[in-house]
């Protein structure tokens, strides 16, 4: 196997909306321009002027997300990454292949059920109930961490041929990543030991990271996907959770207000650090020699696609359990502007540093929106900030609340 280290830009925002716009939160449907798959080729549409971010999202600091070194099987051939993908394979013998993806997204861009469910779609299998995917789950290793592999076997709904799909997802700190191989189904399936030898070498590259992208480009958006933008034709599932400033994407738009935002009292010694995907504001907590931890602010519309999911994915990001909602339900409360928010505490092993780490964390549902905080970092580092947290999330004043 060959060693390889990755060196490709990726304009994480520009994805995310994309994907978020495809039915089930889809992540790397966009990929039918440039890669020799069984999905439906169609020709790219003209080439549309880069965007700005849409109001309420901010532009990621694509540095916050490291480069990946990995191990490449023997029969892989590797092929430029895209907009959207930061690794790109492609897998033949005797006449037949298989496409292999690697995409990160933002660490809140969605629920596993959803994108199993579209991945069965793609090889023509109906939804499961969420349990049921759970269920079907393999546990694999990507980069020291525990992760889920999904194997879904199914016939191509454009040829009717038999197709298959293994998708392996790692949730890690401040990112979800993406792996998946689809294409015959006797090709893929042979593959499957080299595509969970190939998680495994994955490693992340923290002191090489992604370049900042300036703008958004949308011009590699296939001609058949669903519009984005909107209203009516907007190419969003009617049961998905509103999500901010999708509204007149279409065009570049002016920054969030001020004035939109919430209001705190920052403690001693936090400061201000660069956003990524989805965070209002990031502050960074010095310790001891390199010991350190981080703040995360963000929001979501409506439930933020569940209480439950959520604790959960903070849960995945240091640990391989878990918990139920019948757990869920006897975490502590605090009394928060009004409302009741949830705190959730924990330790685990950072995927990163390999080294022990902590998660303080509120969720606060607030009107038509849920509010997100998370402390992680050094244990005690995060042990002598949780009280601090507490009173930061306290003294927030948000728009609309009186």
């Amino acid at each position: 196997m060959k060693h390889l280290a990755l060196s490709h830009a990726l304009p994480l925002a520009a994805a995310t909306l994309l994907l978020f716009a495809s039915s089930g939160c889809g992540r790397d449907d966009v990929k039918v321009y440039h890669v020799a798959t069984n999905d439906t080729v169609v020709a790219p549409p003209p080439a549309a002027a880069p965007m700005t971010p849409p109001a309420g999202m901010t532009m990621p600091d694509s540095g916050s997300h490291p480069k990946i070194k990995y191990s490449l099987p023997d029969g892989w051939k590797e092929k430029p990454a895209s907009q959207m993908r930061v690794a790109s394979f492609e897998i033949s013998a005797d006449g037949k292949t298989a496409d292999v993806s690697v995409i990160p997204l933002g660490a809140m861009s969605g629920g596993d059920a959803a994108n199993v469910n579209r991945w069965r779609g793609q090889v023509g299998l109906a939804a499961l109930p969420e349990a049921d995917v759970t269920k079907s789950a393999e546990k694999v290793e990507i980069a020291g961490q525990a992760a889920e592999l999904y194997d879904v076997a199914g016939t191509s709904p454009g040829s009717g041929d038999p197709q298959r799909i293994l998708g392996a997802i790692l949730h890690s700190d401040d990112a979800s990543w993406y792996f998946k191989a689809i294409g015959e189904s006797a090709l893929v399936e042979k593959n499957k030991a080299a595509f969970v030898a190939f998680l495994k070498s994955v490693q992340f590259d923290k002191s090489a990271a992604f370049p900042t992208p300036s703008a958004m480009d949308l011009s590699q958006l296939p001609a058949s996907h669903p519009a984005i933008g909107g209203g009516a034709g907007g190419g969003m599932p009617a049961s998905h959770p509103k999500i901010e400033g999708m509204a007149g994407l279409g065009a570049p738009v002016p920054p969030v207000d001020p004035a939109e935002k919430p209001t705190w009292t920052v403690p001693a010694g936090w400061q201000e650090g660069p956003l990524a995907q989805f965070l209002i504001a990031k502050f960074i907590i010095k310790g001891t020699g390199n010991a350190a931890a981080t703040v995360n602010f963000s929001r979501l519309s409506g439930d933020g696609g569940g209480l439950l999911s959520n604790i959960n994915r903070w849960h995945q990001q240091l640990t391989t359990a878990s918990i139920t909602g019948e757990e869920m339900l006897k975490l502590p409360s605090l009394d928060v502007a009004g409302s009741k928010a949830t705190l959730v505490d924990f330790t685990g092993t950072n995927p990163m540093t390999k080294q022990p780490a902590r998660l303080v964390g509120v969720v606060l549902p607030l009107a038509d929106q849920t509010w997100f905080y998370k402390l992680m970092g050094d244990p005690e580092v995060v042990a002598a900030q949780k009280d601090a947290l507490l009173q930061f999330v306290q003294s927030a004043k948000y728009p609309d609340v009186h």
